[in-house]
């Protein structure tokens, strides 16, 4: 059973309409389904698009935010449930924590880094979640071919695609969360290509 995700997402004021529709049907799709939802605390961008939706809705929603970024009020004043945090690596170790799988919607460096971080733990049998990736418009097509690159060159073992699902839409998302790959302690056995 699916209680909470995690989403990882864009904090720019200059996102395109074409993210922030996204971002609120997949948003709904959560509140529908009842799964709560644990994200990087933003007010703009994707996320405010997402806090703003959960709060509109009243789905549960808990932001998790260094303390630097409050200073700069960065930070959502209405999601009731903020953890604030030292840094940025605390952050990410509490945003995967009881969770029940990850999602990356489009987004920039501090996306994909959230993306590379739990892609690796889950190679290395530290993360055991679906991993899912919303695939709007194409957005993840140029880090895709780069992970079959990444195969073709041997630095990562085919079976290592298996570690993420790729979506194109939200209607996608429980069926690709609950389709995932089966995934344990035993994959740092085959971390190394």
């Amino acid at each position: 059973m699916i209680r909470n995700v995690t989403v990882f997402c864009a904090s720019s004021k200059k996102t395109t309409n074409k993210y922030l529709k996204v971002t609120r049907e997949m948003a709904d799709i959560l509140i529908d389904n009842e799964i709560g939802v644990i994200y990087g605390g933003g007010a703009i961008g994707l996320m405010g698009c997402l806090a703003d939706r959960f709060i509109h809705r009243g789905g549960t929603i808990r932001g998790v935010i260094p303390e630097f970024m409050v200073k700069v009020e960065w930070a959502h004043p209405f999601v009731n449930d903020m953890i604030i945090v030292r840094d940025m690596h605390e952050r990410k170790k509490l945003l995967i924590e009881n969770t029940d799988a990850v999602i990356a919607l489009p987004g920039g460096t501090g996306t994909l880094e959230e993306l590379m971080e739990v892609l690796s733990l889950k190679r290395l049998g530290k993360f055991f979640k679906p991993i899912i990736l919303v695939n709007t418009d194409g957005f993840y097509n140029p880090l895709l071919e780069l992970f079959t690159k990444m195969v073709s060159e041997n630095f990562l073992r085919p079976e290592h695609l298996n570690a993420f699902r790729v979506i194109h839409n939200p209607s996608e998302l429980i069926e690709a969360i609950n389709g995932s790959t089966d995934w344990d302690e035993n994959a740092i056995h085959s971390a190394s290509v």
